[in-house]
């Protein structure tokens, strides 16, 4: 399972859904988009810290960047953008998780739902 940035946020947040979420899950997976995500959202080098804690106590795996990924992301980059407005770090997720042959979770499926090739299970907060 790969994680979006939302679910984890909704986390940080204190929503009691994510956290079973999350618990509920043995493979734990986030993006490095998703990794940078966070860090970039921390007002402080002690939330930064923190993430990366959080990261490493439950047990999640980034899965890097492969040349893969960037050329299938460019390819819905190409093809989606204009018809669906996704975005670069959407197309990278979804890449991810399809170049992974993972399942993405996220509260965002709207944002993904032209990716026909991708597996998805939609967070409810």
């Amino acid at each position: 399972m790969i994680f979006d940035t939302d679910v984890l946020i909704w986390y940080f947040r204190g929503n009691i859904k994510a956290a079973e979420a999350i618990d509920a899950e043995e493979v734990r997976n986030i993006s490095l988009v998703t990794y940078m995500e966070l860090l970039q959202g921390a007002k402080n080098k002690q939330e930064a810290h923190t993430i990366k804690g959080f990261l490493k106590d439950f047990g999640f795996s980034t899965l890097p960047l492969s040349e893969n990924i960037g050329h299938r992301a460019s390819i819905y980059i190409e093809e989606y953008t204009l018809a669906n407005g996704i975005g670069v770090a959407d197309a990278l997720l979804a890449a991810t998780a399809v170049e992974e042959g993972e399942v993405l979770f996220s509260a965002n499926t709207k944002h993904f739902k032209c990716v026909k090739e991708l597996q998805q299970k939609q967070f409810r907060p």
